[in-house]
């Protein structure tokens, strides 16, 4: 009876799980000459993410599906040159000072008036030109701990960087658990009264980054509410409106392509609309569900967790065939964004009911957490 539980004991040892890691690697320079890091971070359950310097950027999310089958399932680069080209569109980074748009790039605050770069038809969009928080390369550091392992990127953004008021000093903390869940955790300072809002812009396709298309996942978003825009423009009027009898009612789980082009109002776009989230009963600081996002054929699922009053549904609507990882191609509505947020425009919509202030003085700190978490649908 001896041989058969030796036996036993050997094939236990001879297959480990795999082991929670943080490797880092060079990842190239950028066009000033700038070194630019790559950090691969895995967990004992075989999940592997990847995360650069240059923008604080998630460049893959490696994650089974149903069968065990592992794909990447966010779009990125494998170049430095080709995140600081015309095909990137913040794809995985971290987007800042102020993400989202910001009408004619002009807000006040206390009385003074201030312009941000007019980047995005005639409005501030993602923290402006050449060094928004995307472009930078950020200081980092690897850990691994109880909770998970991860990277934790610092950077100090100068007063009057961009047109934005005061020196700024952000943190932005990623970590892998065992549970397949990353975890983004932001803190931020200032010297001077100012206004902020930092997201991560990841672009996901459930079936695998360069899959055809978005239009086939099934996603729903805890949202009763929106901020529409006018008939012209995705800038919101400052109105809050239901989803009701709209495009933008995925409060019970829908197909993406079903009404893509049947909302009400800028049906020529196609999703790219910031939801209010229902967090009536939850308090401030306390997460909340987003978004559930399945894939029905691989069953691969994400659920997006938030600190945050808002989620920007985009729809990968400008997307237009450029070249990805391993060679693959982007094409036109082939990958979402859920971008964990406060509302667009909301500098100049202080004070409107429904919308939260946006702003940060000295003596503050600016927080706030999202999560992505990946599972399957059996």
């Amino acid at each position: 009876m001896l041989k058969p539980l030796l036996f036993c004991l050997l094939v236990v040892i001879a297959m480990p799980a795999p082991a929670a890691s943080v490797d880092k690697s060079s990842f190239g320079k950028t066009s000033s000459g700038e070194a630019v890091d790559l950090y691969t971070v895995k967990n004992d359950a075989g999940m592997v993410i990847e995360l650069m310097t240059r923008g604080a950027t998630l460049v893959s999310i490696q994650v089974p599906d149903r069968d065990g089958k592992v794909a990447d399932v966010a779009l990125g680069f494998d170049s430095v040159a080709e995140y600081e080209s015309d095909k990137n569109q913040y794809f995985g980074t971290i987007v800042g000072r102020y993400g989202n748009r910001i009408t004619a790039g002009k807000f006040s605050l206390d009385g003074k008036d201030y312009q941000l770069a007019a980047n995005n038809e005639g409005n501030h969009l993602h923290g402006g030109v050449a060094e928004s928080l995307d472009k930078v390369v950020w200081n980092a550091e690897s850990f691994t701990g109880p909770d998970g392992s991860g990277v934790t990127f610092t950077h100090t953004s100068p007063d009057g960087s961009e047109g934005y008021p005061g020196e700024l000093t952000v943190k932005v903390v990623y970590t892998l658990t065992a549970d397949n869940e990353i975890r983004i955790e932001y803190e931020a300072t200032t010297d001077k009264p100012t206004v902020i809002n930092l997201t991560n812009h990841a672009y996901f396709n459930l079936a695998g980054a360069g899959s055809d298309t978005i239009n086939d996942h099934v996603l729903m978003l805890n949202a009763d509410k929106y901020t529409p825009g006018s008939a012209d423009s995705i800038m919101t009027t400052g109105e809050i409106k239901s989803v009701e009898g709209t495009g933008l009612d995925f409060r019970k789980p829908t197909r993406i392509g079903d009404r893509v082009d049947e909302y009400n109002d800028s049906p020529e776009i196609g999703y790219d609309h910031n939801l209010v989230l229902n967090r009536d009963g939850v308090a401030a600081g306390e997460l909340v569900t987003a978004a559930v996002l399945t894939d029905p054929e691989s069953g691969r699922q994400l659920t997006v967790k938030t600190t945050e009053p808002g989620v920007q549904f985009y729809g990968g609507n400008f997307l237009f065939g450029q070249e990805g990882k391993d060679g693959k191609t982007y094409a036109h509505r082939s990958a979402c964004c859920l971008e964990t947020q406060h509302f667009p425009d909301s500098p100049n919509k202080q004070g409107k009911e429904g919308w939260p202030s946006v702003v940060l003085r000295p003596g503050e700190t600016y927080t706030q957490t999202c999560i992505y978490s990946f599972g399957v649908d059996k």
